[in-house]
């Protein structure tokens, strides 16, 4: 089976869509494809990438409209990391060589709560072993939840993650939305600075933002090559899809301090995605002050929150 899918077999018995609407804006939910998003549109006008039917049917996380990113955001270098004194060896989830998006996207979430427009899905995951050989991608036991609100013209997104292991546990959080991308599509959004990479994605150098880099005054998103963590972000971002599609307004709380924007040459879609910390920032912590990752004491919580104003 390719990576990237979630196996049919953990999905047969609740593989059911959830189907949010209020006004004239509709949300689809996959809950047993990773908790990810398959559709949000406006008088059926998508307003993230739609999800082909093949990926429904295959369980194609990467090719939804938008999934968690949870214990972790973006890449753990080579999978490797030590972390209060043991060593961790995580096994390959996706196409490259280093751990990507930690594994919340790869598990199905359960249905805690369902209303005509809100919805609370549910992760609880448990290690099938420790230390190095962990073959489910996280090492630590923890509760992951999304809570989807739905107003006439906006959608909330709360995201928590609560340590229910026995030791402290390392954490982030974040979500990846893809939105169509025209040729006439922009984003703005303010920062202080960016993190330059290596061909592999992992952070190399910290620079400040100079005007032709950085998208205070708007970009066009077209014809960019960006996997670009960026840091300092003000929470706020405008995105103005372009043609008759309307714009979206992006806000979140203080813990969502960096911003990822990842806009691959030739395709139709481009991310902008609220995180807590840097790429691979379980390997910085002791070189940079600023990572954003956290130590989750047993039973702790973090929680961030999305608001996505459609204009």
């Amino acid at each position: 089976m390719p990576i990237g899918r979630i196996p049919m077999a953990h999905t047969r018995n609740g593989d059911a869509l959830v189907t949010l609407s209020t006004g004239n804006l509709v949300l689809v939910l996959a809950p047993h494809i990773g908790g990810s998003v398959v559709g949000f549109r406006q008088a059926g006008a998508d307003l993230l990438r739609p999800t082909p039917q093949d990926a429904l049917e295959s369980g194609f996380v990467r090719r939804t409209s938008a999934f968690p990113l949870v214990p972790y955001c973006n890449r753990i270098a080579y999978r490797r990391f030590a972390f209060n004194g043991e060593s961790y060896q995580l096994t390959r989830n996706g196409e490259e060589e280093h751990a990507l998006h930690g594994n919340g996207w790869q598990l199905p979430w359960s249905i805690a709560d369902v209303s005509a427009s809100s919805c609370t899905l549910i992760l609880e995951h448990r290690p099938f072993g420790r230390g190095s050989g962990d073959r489910d991608g996280w090492p630590f036991a923890f509760r992951a939840k999304q809570s989807f609100a739905l107003a006439p013209q906006s959608l909330r997104l709360t995201l928590s993650v609560e340590n229910q292991d026995l030791r402290p546990m390392p954490a982030g959080l974040g979500w990846h939305p893809f939105f169509p991308l025209r040729d006439d599509t922009i984003l703005a959004f303010g920062a202080q600075g960016m993190w330059l990479n290596d061909a592999g994605h992992l952070p190399t150098e910290h620079v400040s933002l100079t005007r032709n880099r950085g998208f205070g005054e708007g970009r066009r998103i077209a014809g960019t090559d960006l996997n670009t963590c960026f840091t300092g972000w003000d929470r706020r971002g405008i995105i103005q899809l372009g043609g008759q599609l309307p714009n979206l307004r992006i806000a979140a709380d203080c813990l969502l301090s960096m911003a990822i924007v990842y806009s691959p040459l030739g395709q139709s879609f481009f991310a902008f995605e609220p995180v807590s910390h840097m790429p691979d920032a379980i390997n910085r912590t002791h070189s940079v002050a600023d990572h954003g990752l956290r130590t989750l004491a047993p039973g702790e919580t973090i929680a961030g929150d999305i608001l996505v104003t459609v204009d």
